[in-house]
């Protein structure tokens, strides 16, 4: 048995902006950070040697790639033209709450079949393939930022160029000031979870012809930078006005990203001490974080939010990896 562990994402600024439709034309970039949740998919040889088992959700038995439902699933294993396998997956968050977590399952399964068949790859090609698959070859309407965010791990900028490539670059901060960022940041639980597919495809569609979208995330990418330069030269309070802004930018891009319950929560967040907040992924749902830089102020936006499922934020600095081999 092998098993494989990808990180879920946590975006701080640039979302949308590593849409093809968007960075073919502009280039785009994005600061986020993986955190210390996970994604985990075990493979092992299938009793029946000529059969392929999948444990997710639900339980798939097939005799060949071709008859697997689960989109992913069907492609990885039709391009890897595997049989006799049997895969589960396990995720320490449910999937359509705004933490990259299709993309953790894209990248995790390659890193733990190319293992099965005794490859070693590199980070980079885990994560340009995770793309091509769920972007080229299933079509969704999403980015790149999640398969890079999963497959490198930690607290990274990324930049989208117009031809493809995908520069990757580690955050250079102090250590206090890397606590600091960890200890200030709170993630809630909405209750919600959301369809990313349908949100992204209005957002990849409008930055395509839309002058004022187009705009707008252009503006995301300037704050972007900003932000890299804030947190090398440790200037972490920074990110509080730069979520906030982002968050009122983003609700422009499409619709239903906001509804009046979010919105709600949101105000509570801020009235209650924090400087910023956003929801996490392509919007709907899922998790909202907020930055609360002053201490004494954290347990009154618990309070606040003392109705949401609370998420402890911690950085994590693995990227996928193999944790286990039998």
């Amino acid at each position: 048995m092998i098993i494989s562990r990808a990180p879920f994402r946590v975006s701080f600024c640039g979302g949308g902006s590593d849409i093809p439709s968007f960075y073919e034309q502009y280039g785009g970039c994005v600061l986020s950070t993986s955190i210390r949740k996970y994604m985990f998919i075990a493979a092992k040889r299938e009793f029946e040697s000529d059969k392929i088992t999948l444990k997710y959700s639900k339980t798939e038995i097939v005799n060949d790639p071709s008859e697997i439902e689960h989109r992913i699933f069907h492609q990885v294993l039709t391009d890897f033209n595997l049989r006799g396998i049997e895969i589960t997956s396990m995720a320490d968050i449910p999937a359509g709450t705004g933490l990259g977590s299709s993309s953790a399952f894209t990248v995790a399964l390659l890193k733990v079949l190319y293992a099965y068949q005794g490859k070693s790859v590199s980070a980079y090609k885990v994560a340009k393939e995770a793309c091509e698959i769920e972007i080229e070859k299933l079509g969704n309407p999403i980015g790149k930022q999640d398969q890079f965010a999963s497959a490198f791990g930690g607290l990274r900028y990324y930049e989208f160029e117009p031809g493809g490539f995908v520069k990757v670059e580690p955050i250079i901060m102090s250590h206090d000031s890397h606590t600091k960022l960890e200890q200030s940041c709170l993630m809630f639980f909405t209750g919600s979870i959301h369809d990313a597919n349908q949100i992204l495809g209005e957002q990849t569609r409008n930055l395509a012809s839309n002058e004022e979208k187009i705009n707008a995330t252009l503006e995301l990418c300037r704050m972007t930078k900003q932000l890299r330069m804030d947190f090398e030269n440790n200037n972490i309070d920074s990110l509080g006005e730069v979520l906030a802004r982002s968050w009122e930018i983003k609700k422009t891009l499409a619709r239903n990203i906001s509804n009046p319950m979010i919105d709600a929560y949101y105000e509570r967040g801020i009235q209650a001490g924090a400087t910023g907040g956003k929801l996490l992924g392509a919007g709907g749902g899922g998790f909202l974080l907020f930055y609360v830089p002053d201490p004494s102020k954290k347990a009154a936006v618990r309070e606040a939010l003392s109705d949401l499922k609370e998420l402890p934020f911690e950085l994590d600095n693995a990227g996928v990896s193999i944790v286990f081999t039998e």
